[in-house]
């Protein structure tokens, strides 16, 4: 098992440096992962900091710890660019960061600028996306023509440290998604309420990762991670999700749960043991 911060960058934690902050005490205090939300909150309320500005100003204060997304709607995105991006900041950290991806599960975010919330085209987008990102991160020259996307003949430089290419994890709950994420590196899922109790149990953990099961050879080396709620001495919690297959438990931080500092005071208690 191992263990994440993952913040709501929204509000008062739209402040960039902020983050940088609980990534710095994160890494000192043993935990092994920063994921940050990647939302256009602002056009439904508050404001909301870009994902991956705010990845790359962490991935240059620490060390040691694993960056993402958590999760990024890919069909809001242009895939050759989330490549670039990502490719970046992975050299950037030096080999430290995973890609997750979703539908993306607020509509105006694509509604506001024009764009369709409907969700099979979205996940035409997404499929499609990923395919590209997935190519472009192996190397070599990429060529497709798809129903909403075409590249000619494009090789990306410079490429992910990471070989063969940058982990992607998968976020959703529903069977298409869980089918998807079967497919690739891992799950993601958000475990919690903004009151702080979890909405997944242990037992329904357990049948997620088993219906990812039914769609893969092996689960070895496959990383199933989940946001919740804990305190320092929560470790039998998190044991009896690591027992129905949980690898990473994400301490989930936003403002709904405190101000900054008790959001600090938590992060350098450290992990749940």
């Amino acid at each position: 098992m191992r263990f994440g911060i993952y913040v709501a960058i929204l509000g008062d934690l739209a402040d960039p440096r902020k983050t940088v902050q609980l990534a710095r005490t994160a890494e000192a205090a043993g935990w092994d992962a920063l994921f940050v939300w990647d939302h256009l909150a602002f056009t439904w309320g508050p404001p909301a900091a870009d994902a991956w500005v705010t990845l790359s100003a962490a991935a240059t204060a620490t060390d040691r710890l694993l960056l993402g997304p958590a999760v990024t709607p890919l069909a809001r995105r242009r895939p050759v660019v989330v490549a670039q991006t990502v490719a970046t900041l992975d050299l950037l950290s030096s080999g430290r960061v995973v890609f997750t991806a979703g539908l993306g599960g607020v509509e105006a975010e694509f509604t506001a600028f024009g764009e369709s919330a409907e969700p099979k085209t979205r996940a035409a987008r997404l499929d499609e996306g990923l395919s590209i990102v997935d190519r472009l991160w192996r190397g070599g020259s990429v060529t497709h023509t798809g129903e909403h996307y075409t590249v000619d003949g494009v090789t990306l430089a410079p490429l992910p440290v990471t070989r063969p290419r940058v982990p992607i994890w998968i976020g959703g709950y529903a069977p298409p998604a869980l089918r998807r994420a079967a497919a690739w590196d891992g799950w993601v899922g958000g475990g919690d309420d903004q009151d702080g109790r979890m909405t997944i149990s242990p037992e329904k953990l357990h049948d997620i990762v088993g219906e990812i099961g039914r769609h893969r050879a092996t689960m070895d080396g496959y990383e199933v991670a989940l946001s919740g709620v804990s305190t320092p001495s929560d470790g039998s919690l998190v044991q009896a999700y690591a027992d129905a297959g949980l690898t990473w438990w994400l301490e989930h931080l936003h403002n709904y749960r405190g101000d900054f500092a008790t959001l600090l005071e938590r992060v350098a208690a450290g992990p749940p043991r």
